[in-house]
C-alpha cells in the first residue's frame, strides 16, 4: 500500500486505507470486541510495514484506552512524525460534568488536551468533531478549530457524522472569514449504506472535503461471516457474539450480500475485499477506515486495493444496492432534468479537460 491521496483541498497525504482503532482496548462501550495492547501491537505493526500512515481514533473509544495504547505503540515504534494521527471529540467522558461532552469551545479544548496526554504527543495532525450535538453553532466550532491550529495543537480540522447543511455552513463560514477550513468529512458508507450519495458527495466535492468512509463492510454483514436463518442472523462474527443475534436484515440487504458473494467469487477475492474496494473507488472518497482483529485480517483488508472491479461487475453491485432517490433528489435525474432543457439540445456543464459533462439532458433516465 504505497498510494497516498491528498485529503480534501489540502496538501496532507494520507493512505487510501486508514487504520481504525476503535477495538484497541477492553474498556467502555467497545469492550465486547476489544483487543489488549499485546494483541493490538502486531496489528499496528503490520499496517505500518505495509506503508500505512493514517491512524484514526477517538477519546470515546474503549473509554480512552485506544488513545493510551496508540500512544505507547507509536512511541515504541518511533514513528510519530510519519503518521497522520487523527482523534475525535464530542461524546461524554464524564457523566457528572455537562461540559465534558458536546461541541462547545470549552469541551473542544478540554478534550484535545486530554487526548494529547493519552497519546503522548504535543499535536494532532487531524482533529474531528465526532458527532453533531444539535445545539453548538457551527461558527463556534470553526473559530475554535482555527484557534487550535494557530496554537500549534492541531494541523488540520474536519467533521464526522454531521448533517450536510451543517458541514456546508461550517466550511462556508471558514472560507468567508479566512479561518481554518475543514478538509475531512467522516461518514458511514458501504454497499448497504449509500445514503450519503445524493447530498454529501457533491457537497464534499464542491467544498473541498475529502470523505473518509467508516464501516465499509456494513458492520461485518458484507464480510461473508454471516448466513441467513429462520431466526434471523447466524455466524461467528461480533454481530452475533456481542449480543446482536437476530438483528433485522432486510430483503435488500440480502440481495446486496448475494450479489457481493457472486462478484467476489468471479474475481477470486473475499467479500470484504470487494466491499472495501467498491467504497475506496467511489467519487469523493479519500480514504476508507478499516478495522482488524488480527494481523492476518490487516493483510486481507490491505489487499482490497490490489485489483480492479470490472465495469460489468461494478454495475451488478450498483444495481443490487441501489435505492430509488427520495424527493427532491429524484427530481435531479436526467428524466426530470429533461423538463428543464429540451431533449436533443445536449446542454450540460462545460467539460474540464478530459471530464465528460456532468449531465446530458438527452441521456436516458
Amino acid at each position: 500500500m504505497r498510494d497516498y491521496y491528498l485529503l480534501g483541498r489540502s496538501g496532507l497525504r494520507v493512505s487510501r486505507l486508514a487504520l481504525g482503532t476503535m477495538n484497541m482496548g477492553t474498556g467502555g462501550f467497545h469492550a465486547a470486541y476489544g483487543r489488549t495492547e499485546e494483541e493490538a501491537e502486531p496489528i499496528f505493526r503490520r499496517y505500518l510495514e505495509a506503508g500505512g500512515n493514517f491512524i484514526d481514533t477517538a477519546d470515546f473509544y474503549t473509554a480512552g484506552e485506544s488513545e493510551r495504547i496508540l500512544g505507547r505503540l507509536i512511541a515504541s515504534a518511533g514513528v510519530r512524525d510519519r503518521l497522520v494521527l487523527t482523534s475525535k471529540f464530542t461524546n461524554s467522558t464524564d457523566p457528572t460534568d455537562p461540559n465534558a461532552s458536546g461541541n462547545g469551545r470549552k469541551n473542544m479544548i478540554r478534550a484535545l488536551e486530554a487526548s494529547l496526554r493519552r497519546l503522548g504527543t504535543d499535536h494532532l495532525d487531524l482533529y474531528l468533531l465526532h458527532t453533531w450535538d444539535r445545539i453548538t453553532p457551527a461558527e463556534e466550532v470553526v473559530r475554535t478549530f482555527d484557534d487550535l491550529v494557530r496554537a500549534g495543537k492541531i494541523r488540520y480540522a474536519g467533521l464526522s457524522d454531521v448533517p450536510a447543511w451543517y458541514a456546508a455552513r461550517a466550511q462556508s463560514f471558514a472560507e468567508a472569514h479566512g479561518l481554518t477550513p475543514m478538509i475531512n468529512l467522516q461518514l458511514p458508507y458501504s454497499l448497504l449504506t449509500r445514503g450519503i450519495e445524493p447530498e454529501y458527495v457533491p457537497m464534499a466535492q464542491s467544498l473541498g472535503l475529502g470523505l473518509t468512509a467508516w464501516s465499509p463492510v456494513g458492520g461485518g454483514l458484507l464480510s461473508g461471516k454471516y448466513r441467513r436463518t429462520a431466526d434471523g442472523l447466524a455466524g461467528a462474527g461480533r454481530l452475533v457474539t456481542a449480543g446482536a443475534g437476530g438483528r433485522p436484515v432486510s430483503d435488500r440487504d440480502w440481495r446486496v450480500i448475494d450479489a457481493l458473494e457472486s462478484v467476489a467469487g468471479e474475481l477470486g477475492r473475499s467479500m470484504a475485499q470487494v466491499a472495501i474496494n467498491w467504497v475506496a473507488t467511489q467519487p469523493a472518497v479519500g480514504s476508507v477506515i478499516i478495522g482488524a482483529s488480527s494481523p492476518e485480517q490487516v493483510d486481507g483488508n490491505l489487499a482490497a486495493l490490489d485489483f480492479e472491479i470490472p465495469g460489468e461487475l461494478r454495475e451488478r453491485l450498483d444495481q443490487a444496492s441501489a435505492e430509488p432517490p427520495a424527493a427532491p433528489y429524484s427530481m435531479f435525474t436526467p428524466r426530470y432534468q429533461s423538463w428543464i432543457v429540451s431533449p436533443g439540445l445536449g446542454i450540460g456543464d462545460k467539460p474540464a479537460g478530459y471530464a465528460p459533462p456532468v449531465f446530458n439532458a438527452a441521456a436516458p433516465a
